[in-house]
């Protein structure tokens, strides 16, 4: 082997460049072979996984059994922000939760992989139920389907009107 090989400082690669590609390329090949809505719902098991975990996680922070929904919002928020997400509370009333966003953790490679999202609703959800029993998480604006950020809505509690396009239930397990 010789000494003189040329510079590799242009390869373009990292740890976290290399995973966003490797979980882009499974939600493509997932959603090319199996159709949309089918790759959702297998990331949603992943995301399932991933929330108990993070919930479990915030509540041993917050030295609780239950999260309430002050704490539920500061853990939907934090736990984005420590993988580079862009969200915030744009507003809670009554049993309702609104997170924008202007900033996927995924960063571009989010762009045509609606499935991806299925790991924010899940997480969101699952946090959200299992402390504050119920939640609908509907995506009413991604950056995944080409907008400029993200609108996710919790309702914690059922409705009649599922008038939301994107949207998923989550129910607090039994203990």
């Amino acid at each position: 082997m010789t000494s003189e090989l040329a510079s590799t400082d242009g390869v373009d690669l990292d740890k976290e460049t290399f995973l966003i590609d490797l979980i882009r390329g499974l939600s493509g090949t997932l959603q090319d072979l199996i159709g949309l809505e089918e790759a959702s719902g297998m990331i949603s098991v992943v995301g399932a996984t991933i929330g108990k975990n993070l919930n479990d996680q915030y509540r041993r922070e917050f030295k609780t059994d239950k999260m309430n929904i002050d704490q539920v919002c500061h853990a939907l928020v934090d736990l984005k922000k420590r993988i580079d997400g862009g969200f915030r509370v744009s507003e809670v009333t009554g049993n309702t939760i609104v997170l924008v966003n202007s900033a996927c953790p995924f960063g571009k490679a989010v762009i045509g992989r609606k499935s991806m999202c299925m790991m924010t609703s899940n997480v969101f959800g699952k946090i959200a139920a299992e402390n504050l029993g119920y939640a609908r998480v509907e995506l009413e604006e991604t950056i995944a389907q080409g907008d400029p950020g993200c609108r996710v809505v919790i309702r914690l509690a059922p409705s009649e009107s599922l008038d939301a396009i994107d949207r998923r239930e989550y129910f607090r397990e039994d203990d």
